[in-house]
């Protein structure tokens, strides 16, 4: 029983050391991520139709 109320006290010290992140940085966060996805997305779009073409052209 010792050990399961030592192992939650140390729980809750840690929970009590958590920095959560602000409304703000996690909106930037999240523009980033769409940014990026969205950029290599158009990218392997690109490279896709690029090389299909060459295939095509080739066949």
């Amino acid at each position: 029983m010792g050990k399961i109320s030592t192992f939650i006290a140390n729980a809750k010290a840690e929970i009590h050391k958590v920095i959560f992140p602000t409304k703000v940085q996690v909106r930037q966060a999240f523009l980033a991520v769409a940014l990026v996805v969205t950029v290599i997305s158009i990218f392997l779009a690109l490279v896709d139709l690029l090389m299909s073409s060459i295939v095509s052209s080739v066949l």
